[in-house]
């Protein structure tokens, strides 16, 4: 990671020059400057993450540096140092812009820590920016919810019955249908949508760092850590947090994170006093949750504690009828893919075929599909063989295999994965509902669409 520049304005040397090798050895890029005018200079020149400032300098004093560097950079965190500690100084410092201030003689660990915050609150105020001109231009993470089916039109109903709540969200599909897309869709939907969103795959995480990601650590917790992080719980501000793939997170940090939701605090690595935070959570995985408890590999107090509004995001082979949305919406959103026509035979071939990976298959095959096309036209030779030995997906065969998936589907979720029992619901022996599952390809489908309805 690139190291954060830190503008260093101090006309004292023996002040200024260990002041500096201690901040450089903190992980940033200090410039010194010796008066206001390089200073101001040195911003005009460049950007800065920090101004680090001495209130008593020759020329232009910190108080005018500070109103200055407020011009030219809205962003730079503004510190004041200063060792004559009136009441007066520090008040027309804050007022002038100044984010804090901090009195001599130094304590070098306490100007890192506050060195260290400033720029985590940079970053945050930047990602605040971000997401409200994202919401101003009207094409928030929403828009990518395409619900022509009414399978979609419940998932729907449900984002907007959770955005009106603080309540943890549990979003269970298959890979690829686009779980994350439904936790942005809350987030905007929701009073908070101009505060951070902030998502991590627990899956790609090392074991070692999922803790520090998510509750922080103190400088010097443990090896390689020269810096302070907050974490995403507290990073987020009244945010979401977005964990994907909970069902890999370890179990030696699930009784962590179960405290921290309870208590709405957090212990970050190195620290022995907790931390609020007041970030919302939603948590997503393509595992079967309840499964993984009775296997002893996922706390029932945690499973329990996430499931209180829980989000079933059917597959897209459930669900034909979003496909020609699905088509229109990834192309317009694809460079140089708004022009692009799809003929008759190639909409009809990608309604039917059964799309294992779900929207992320479609997207991909649509991408590839938009590169080979001839005259801005997607045709039945720029689909890959698989998709286009699908051309006759409209058939009455396709149609009554897709229905009973579906309805099989619901009997499993409705009788919890107990196969014996959704067998003597659907009226059939329980060797016909197994042959029946391995030929529409229901295998292992344990998590079906149904709940409380919204």
């Amino acid at each position: 990671m690139t190291p954060e520049r830190v503008l260093l304005v101090e006309d004292e040397r023996a002040q200024r020059e260990p002041l500096a090798r201690f901040l450089q050895r903190s992980g940033h890029e200090v410039v010194e400057a010796r008066t206001g005018e390089e200073g101001l200079e040195e911003l005009r020149r460049h950007a800065f993450a920090v101004l680090v400032t001495d209130l008593r300098l020759p020329g232009i004093d910190g108080l005018e540096l500070i109103r200055r560097a407020r011009d030219l950079d809205e962003d730079c965190g503004l510190l004041l140092i200063t060792a004559y500690a009136s009441v007066e100084s520090a008040i027309e410092a804050l007022r002038l812009g100044a984010h804090d201030y901090i009195l001599k003689p130094l304590i070098l660990d306490e100007v890192a820590t506050k060195v260290g915050r400033l720029i985590e609150q940079r970053e945050l105020r930047r990602e605040n920016a971000r997401l409200r001109a994202a919401l101003q231009r009207g094409a928030g993470p929403a828009d990518d919810l395409v619900a022509d089916s009414k399978a979609m039109g419940e998932v729907v109903a449900w984002v907007r019955r959770a955005a009106s709540t603080r309540a943890t969200v549990l979003v269970l599909g298959e890979t690829g249908v686009g779980k994350e897309v439904v936790a942005r869709a809350i987030h905007a939907a929701g009073p908070q949508a101009a505060e951070p969103f902030l998502a991590v795959n627990l899956a790609a995480l090392p074991v070692a760092m999922v803790e520090s990601e998510l509750f922080g650590h103190e400088r010097g917790a443990f090896t390689g850590a020269e810096r302070r992080r907050e974490g995403l719980l507290r990073a987020a501000g009244e945010g979401t947090v977005f964990l994907d793939e909970i069902a890999e997170l370890p179990l030696e940090v699930q009784p962590k994170l179960l405290r921290a939701l309870e208590a709405r605090e957090v212990f970050p690595l190195g620290s022995d006093r907790p931390v609020p935070f007041q970030a919302r959570l939603i948590a997503a995985t393509h595992r079967d949750l309840a499964r993984r408890v009775d296997e002893r590999r996922f706390r029932e107090d945690l499973y329990y504690r996430l499931n209180i509004l829980r989000i079933v995001v059917p597959p897209l082979r459930e669900r034909p009828e979003d496909v020609p949305g699905l088509v229109r919406h990834l192309l317009g959103r694809s460079p140089g893919g708004r022009g692009v026509e799809v003929s008759p035979e190639a909409m009809r071939a990608l309604c039917g075929h059964r799309w294992r990976g779900n929207v992320r298959e479609l997207a991909n095959v649509l991408e590839r599909a938009r590169i080979l096309a001839v005259e801005g036209r997607i045709d039945l030779p720029q689909l890959p063989e698989d998709v286009r030995g699908q051309e006759d997906g409209l058939s009455l065969q396709l149609a009554v295999d897709r229905f009973e998936r579906g309805y099989i589907a619901m009997a499993l979720e409705l009788c919890q994965g107990n196969r014996q029992q959704a067998a003597r619901e659907l009226g059939i022996s329980e060797a016909t509902l197994y042959r029946r599952i391995e030929k529409l390809g229901l295998k292992g489908h344990g998590v079906a669409r149904g709940g409380e309805g919204p």
